[in-house]
């Protein structure tokens, strides 16, 4: 039993209805169970959830928490059950609470400035904006405003990588900016409503799952156009996607395990054997994490500007996916 309450509700003058909700863990499923008894007499038994998602089981224990606590079930032991009826002091669901706060409090403007700056960021680097910083992580720093590396270091999804990356930036921006709040962010919690994040939370799980389903479409999609050898446009005009967005879903599913590489070379004979002999060198010298380094070595800046530079990092991608698959049959081979 990993978590378990007692809950009562005034029935009449001089009576109550209790309750117990519990939370349990059995080789990865989880079990949500809500009982209510009169006395000794059981009235009703739910299961609210079992399944092996713990983000899921925590939602709908939210969610139903939430109910109860609306129809009048108030904890014997703590007097209330916590605003999103999860102790909030776990790290996943204060995360949640200072999303839903931030939120509806972000500074737009400042937003947009962080957007661009990711942007740019993203370009010099040459990888997608999303890995640089999620929108949510750039709403949190604009709500809340952390004026130094240890207040950056207290919002959730700024690891110690990011943070020697991109925080003096990020500073740069917040610094200039009052604040009303402060940190740490305990506060956060008093200034919700309970009612609100609730909804919030429901609206966030059906939006995940929606976006679940449209990703498993669109791999579906993408693999039955690159088994049928369709080109970048054709799969663009298909999925509506941007091609540099397309090429993150191909490497995707070349992760994943899927043979792609009929497509991958392919996609790379338009490419001469000098560039890619060059830039596959760069790679072995430079490593594969960052493709700017490797577009650098291939090119003199004065060559750039006559050059398409965003077709050079498609196929620079492209030719990625080959020299990290060499690379894991040569690790496997000498391991």
């Amino acid at each position: 039993m990993m978590f378990l309450n007692s809950l009562e509700m005034k029935v009449g003058d001089d009576q109550v209805r209790s309750a117990q909700v519990s939370i349990s863990e059995n080789q990865g499923n989880w079990f949500v169970d809500w009982k209510e008894m009169d006395g000794h007499v059981l009235l009703l038994q739910e299961s609210w959830y079992e399944g092996i998602s713990m983000e899921e089981m925590l939602t709908v224990f939210r969610t139903h928490i939430f109910t109860k606590q609306c129809q009048g079930f108030t904890p014997i032991f703590d007097g209330r059950v916590q605003s999103d009826a999860v102790n909030l002091e776990s790290r996943a669901a204060q995360a949640q609470l200072l999303h839903y706060y931030s939120e509806i409090h972000v500074n737009d403007e400042l937003y947009e400035q962080l957007r661009q700056w990711r942007l740019k960021q993203s370009s010099l680097e040459g990888k997608s904006p999303f890995l640089v910083a999620t929108n949510r992580l750039l709403r949190m720093i604009c709500t809340f405003l952390p004026h130094s590396l240890e207040e950056l270091r207290q919002l959730p999804g700024l690891g110690a990588s990011k943070i020697a990356a991109y925080g003096n930036d990020l500073l740069e921006y917040t610094q200039k900016h009052e604040r009303g709040t402060v940190f740490p962010l305990h506060w956060v919690e008093a200034e919700v409503d309970p009612a609100k994040f609730n909804a919030w939370l429901q609206h966030e799980k059906d939006r995940k799952l929606k976006a679940d389903q449209n990703k498993r479409d669109t791999k579906r999609k993408l693999l039955e156009a690159i088994t049928r050898g369709d080109s970048l446009d054709a799969l663009r005009e298909q999925t509506q996607l941007q091609r540099r967005d397309l090429l993150l879903w191909i490497e995707e599913l070349d992760r994943e395990g899927y043979d792609l590489e009929p497509y991958i070379e392919r996609m790379l004979l338009d490419v001469s054997a000098e560039e890619q002999e060059l830039a596959w060198a760069a790679f072995e010298l430079q490593g594969d994490r960052y493709l700017k380094p490797v577009l650098q070595a291939l090119y003199k800046q004065e060559e750039l500007e006559a050059k398409e530079v965003d077709r050079i990092y498609e196929w620079l991608r492209v030719l990625r996916m080959k020299f990290r698959r060499v690379n894991t049959v040569r690790q496997a081979e000498a391991g």
